[in-house]
């Protein structure tokens, strides 16, 4: 079953599997960020099984001057020991037809180059590389 993470209990349970994506995460400070982050429109939501969570969505939906309304996917994860059991399609799906509701002409996200097992699961769910993402780290910490 798929859920929005809207309740403090809900944010604070998504951090195992979060964190698998996302080492660098503090669960101490964890609730804390993410209740930043919607301030400026990131949602999470989170597949249920057998009372586990098994994968986790972080997005959002905004306007550009490039893609119009769209959904971006922030973090996409599964759990390791869940993997290829088709909770990341679910997630997918249940994206797919959010963006569709709210009107939006893309669904799209980044992924690291590092990470070929991810890429061989956007292009099966249909996805294509549509652009480079270009960064440049600002600070001493940086993230991969």
């Amino acid at each position: 079953m798929i859920r929005s993470a809207i309740s403090d209990e809900d944010i604070i349970t998504c951090y195992e599997v979060m964190s698998e994506l996302r080492p660098h995460l503090q669960k101490d400070t964890f609730l804390e960020q993410i209740r930043e982050m919607e301030k400026e429109g990131f949602r999470m939501a989170f597949v249920e099984d057998d009372g586990d969570i098994v994968a986790v969505a972080g997005y959002r939906i905004f306007n550009s001057l490039f893609m119009g309304k769209n959904l971006y996917v922030d973090d996409l994860v599964t759990s390791a020991v869940r993997r290829s059991s088709g909770f990341g399609s679910q997630l997918m799906d249940w994206l797919r037809k959010l963006a569709k509701t709210e009107g939006c002409q893309y669904l799209h996200l980044d992924s690291g180059t590092q990470r070929e097992q991810a890429h061989k699961f956007y292009f099966r769910e249909g996805m294509t590389i549509s652009s480079f993402h270009f960064a440049e780290s600002l600070s001493e910490t940086r993230v991969t």
